[in-house]
């Protein structure tokens, strides 16, 4: 996965715009887990080619056989793809893509409900897709008619999420794909990361349009996260009224307290984000992980539990990129209907439930002088003020060494169990019984 903080352009030389000196705010710092959403037409085949364990695809085959489901609008139209194949059979010859968006009924979707998983599994902001590469906005746009409000679930499913999450409290997000639009583009499909870029509008017009629905995002939703995808048209980076800089300006304007990530496709960034990428060590800038609890961000009725991160894997991680300096923003892809996939479900559930006995380790932590032990059982650090958390990444083994700067320190088991050392090595703690059983185990010394 490219790092999209590199990839600027073009140069504007002595003319390029003013950026705003925006920033990462502390609430973001603070908040380490959020809840991507990703849900759109590509809901309703839910399909993509497994991936995972055994499956090796050839690098020129990487796009005809996507893993990420909510590519489903650009693998079909790859002949003779096994998306392309699928949707012949299922489907039938002359049903396009953009004829799904009738077929959408999102009736079991209930805002509060869903919005309550994902607080209930410890999310503290959430971004859903507002429009994906497809096109198909989730809100009621007055820029195309091609949105939710008008086919298919007939609904404006953004309002119903923004509601829903300020009256759970969390942070609300949007998700926006700037610079891809298959909808209104008239490009091949993408075969190849160079595809990516090269088959894009990139003119005024389409500027225009982007920057259009983007103020209607933020003028209607005040999103505490601004999250673009696959930068953004060339033409709208200048210094005109439509371009980056200037949209950026509005949004802290509107939003003084809002945070973007990287994806723009300019000299400037908020948060950096890596995508299905393992960090080796602590990133001093902020930044963020994202993946799916499977091989897809949106739903794969093709994968089960061979392919999801269970809930203790997905505990694993969240350690992981908190010690590394990073938030998780872990998506979560509903079926059609809006329904949460059982699958999805319980690690979600084991998520919270881990989160409420041990959150005080993971929320409003900073990165210790080291993320983990290059020896020993594996294990990860953060710190609040003065206290050092030790997460012990395999309770199972029984026993965590400290390191020596916390030898000394006083030491307490999360749920508060007493610590006890090893007779033979005082730099050696026994994890409690009923704690080798956890995803992780976490121990404060301070």
């Amino acid at each position: 996965m490219m790092n999209f903080e590199k990839r600027t352009g073009p140069d504007f030389g002595t003319d390029a715009p003013v950026y705003p000196a925006k920033d990462v705010p502390e609430w973001y710092r603070d908040a380490k887990l959020g809840f991507f959403v990703h849900w759109g037409l590509y809901s309703v085949p839910a399909w993509a080619v497994q991936h995972g364990e055994g499956v090796n695809i050839p690098t020129e085959d990487a796009y005809a056989w996507h893993q990420y489901a909510e590519w489903y609008g650009n693998t079909v139209r790859i002949a003779g793809s096994p998306t392309w194949e699928r949707h012949q059979q299922l489907f039938g010859p002359g049903t396009s893509y953009e004829d799904l968006a009738d077929q959408w009924d999102a009736s079991a979707f209930d805002a509060d409900a869903f919005v309550g998983e994902l607080v209930g599994a410890g999310a503290k902001y959430i971004v859903p897709t507002t429009k994906h590469h497809e096109g198909f906005c989730l809100w009621d746009t007055a820029t195309t008619g091609f949105n939710a409000a008008a086919r298919g679930p007939r609904r404006d499913l953004i309002s119903e999420f923004h509601d829903a999450t300020r009256r759970a409290g969390a942070k609300f997000g949007v998700y926006y794909s700037g610079a891809l639009d298959w909808h209104v583009s008239d490009f091949p499909p993408i075969e190849s990361d160079t595809d990516l870029f090269r088959f894009r509008r990139n003119d005024e017009h389409f500027a225009r349009y982007s920057a259009a629905q983007l103020d209607e995002l933020v003028s209607r939703f005040s999103p505490d996260v601004l999250w673009n995808d696959i930068e953004w048209p060339d033409g709208g980076k200048g210094r005109d009224e439509y371009a980056v800089a200037a949209l950026l300006e509005r949004y802290f304007a509107a939003v003084p307290d809002g945070v973007v990530n990287d994806r723009w496709g300019v000299p400037y960034h908020g948060f950096l984000t890596r995508e299905y990428t393992d960090i080796p060590e602590i990133i001093p800038q902020p930044w963020e992980s994202t993946r799916g609890l499977g091989f897809s961000f949106g739903f794969n009725q093709a994968e089960d539990e061979r392919h999801s991160l269970s809930g203790a894997a997905l505990i694993r991680l969240l350690v992981d990129v908190v010690a590394k300096n990073g938030n998780l923003l872990i998506n979560v892809g509903p079926a059609a209907d809006g329904s949460i996939p059982e699958l999805q479900r319980r690690a979600m559930r084991e998520l919270g439930a881990w989160l409420q006995a041990n959150g005080g380790a993971i929320y409003g932590t900073r990165p210790w002088i080291r993320m983990g032990e290059r020896t020993g059982a594996p294990r990860r650090y953060t710190t609040t003020g003065s206290t050092v958390h030790v997460h012990a990444l395999d309770p199972s083994a029984g026993a965590l060494e400290l390191p020596d700067e916390l030898v000394a320190s006083d030491l307490r088991w999360a749920d508060g169990s007493i610590v006890e050392r090893s007779a033979d090595d005082q730099t050696v703690v026994v994890i409690p019984a009923q704690l080798r059983e956890e995803a992780v185990a976490v121990l404060s010394a301070g």
